[in-house]
C-alpha cells in the first residue's frame, strides 16, 4: 500500500514503486496506491496477514528506511489523512486483526508541484524496488505472503 502524489516530485516515489510491482504481474501479492491513507484503509487491511506501507521520506537515510510497524496507541487524523500506525490501530479496534506491518520510507529530495522524480530519488527507487522483491521472495519461501 503506497501513498504519494506523483505531481509533487519525489512525493511520487510510493506510487512509482507500486507501478513497478504491479507491472510484474505476479499473483503472490496485491498492490494499492493513493494520495494518502484514510481510515477506510483499515477495512482493507483486515483481509491480509502482511502489509507493506510505502511512501517518500524527507528524513530517511538514502536510499530508504525499512522498519516494522505496530499500531499507534494515539489515533490522530484529519479529514484527509491517517498515519500507517493509526490505520493498524483502527483495523485492530474495529476488525480485531492486526497484520504484520512494515513501513518503507524511500528518501526523496524535491517535492515541488509539477516536477517528476529527481535523479537521486530514482536511484533510491531502484534500490527500494530490489529490496521489496527480496522481501517478497523471502516471505514466499517462508509461506508468509
Amino acid at each position: 500500500m503506497a501513498c504519494g502524489n506523483p505531481e509533487r516530485g519525489d512525493d511520487g516515489l510510493g506510487p512509482a514503486l507500486i507501478e513497478r510491482l504491479a507491472n510484474l504481474n505476479r499473483s503472490d501479492f496485491e498492490t494499492d496506491a493513493d494520495y494518502q491513507l484514510n481510515i477506510e484503509d483499515a477495512a482493507s487491511l483486515a483481509n491480509y496477514e502482511r502489509v507493506l506501507f510505502i511512501d517518500a521520506s524527507i528524513s530517511a537515510p538514502p536510499p530508504f528506511n525499512l522498519e516494522s510497524l505496530a499500531p499507534t496507541t494515539e489515533i490522530a487524523f484529519t479529514s484527509h489523512s491517517v498515519s500507517p500506525g493509526a490505520v493498524l490501530a483502527i483495523c485492530h479496534d474495529h476488525f480485531h486483526h492486526v497484520p504484520e506491518a512494515w513501513v518503507l520510507g524511500i528518501r526523496g529530495y524535491q517535492f515541488d508541484l509539477g516536477q517528476g522524480l529527481s535523479s537521486d530519488a530514482r536511484v533510491n527507487l531502484d534500490a527500494a524496488f530490489a529490496r521489496v522483491i527480496e522481501l517478497l521472495d523471502s516471505w514466499n519461501r517462508c509461506g508468509k505472503v
